[in-house]
Order: C-alpha cells, then sequence, then structure tokens
C-alpha cells in the first residue's frame, strides 16, 4: 500500500526500505528456488547436473538464474584450470543461512497440501 511520503520515490528505491519485499524479489521468479534446494541437497553441481535436475528449465534461464544468484552472493562459481575446463556452483554462507527458513516454508507448503496432516 503506498504512504504519502512514497510519492516521487522509485520502485527499486521502495524495495530497498522493506526487508520482505527485497527478499521476496530477490528469490522472486520460477527457478531461483529450485536451484537453491538443489545445491542443497545435492551439494556442489555442475551445470549439467542441475540442468537434467531441474526439468523444465532451459539453458538460457538457468545461466540467467545463476548469474543472479551469484550476483546477490547466494550461489558460488568455482572455475577449476584442468586440462578439462569444469565449473561448480555452490550455495554460499549467506545462502545456507536462508535454508532454516525455507524449511519453514516447505513444511508450511505440504500442511497446505494434505490439511489432514495437521490431525
Amino acid at each position: 500500500m503506498a504512504r504519502d511520503n512514497d510519492v516521487g520515490r522509485t520502485e527499486d528505491e521502495l524495495i530497498h526500505e522493506c526487508p520482505d519485499i527485497y527478499t521476496f524479489n530477490l528469490l522472486g521468479g520460477k527457478w531461483r528456488l529450485p536451484i537453491i534446494w538443489m545445491l542443497a541437497n545435492y551439494g556442489d553441481q555442475r551445470y549439467n547436473e542441475l540442468k537434467r535436475r531441474l526439468t523444465g528449465i532451459t539453458n538460457i534461464m538457468l545461466t540467467r538464474s545463476l548469474q543472479e544468484l551469484e550476483e546477490h552472493g547466494l550461489v558460488k562459481r568455482t572455475d577449476y584450470n584442468e586440462k578439462s575446463p569444469r565449473v561448480e556452483y555452490s550455495l554460499t554462507e549467506k545462502a545456507r543461512e536462508l535454508l532454516p527458513a525455507l524449511d519453514i516454508i516447505s513444511v508450511w507448503g505440504r500442511d497446505f497440501i494434505d490439511p489432514a496432516r495437521d490431525k
């Protein structure tokens, strides 16, 4: 809801002042949370491993999502300078701090899907 003192301020300025909206925008999109979930549950992953596990994601979306998560400090890209080039993606400590909150959301989602579970 807009407030009178919000007039003349950009959406970006408002987003950065509200931690909830900032977080939702950071994690929003169809693929960012699934990528975080895959890295949390399977450990470090190569690009093609992620691509195989994320059914339906395009190369462009995987590349873009990984770049955005890296820009925000949630995913680390490690380039191994070996004879056969290898790149792996992993969660940063900042992303690992987010995992307990994601676990709570996951439990809520399971309970929402199956209300009989609560009884």
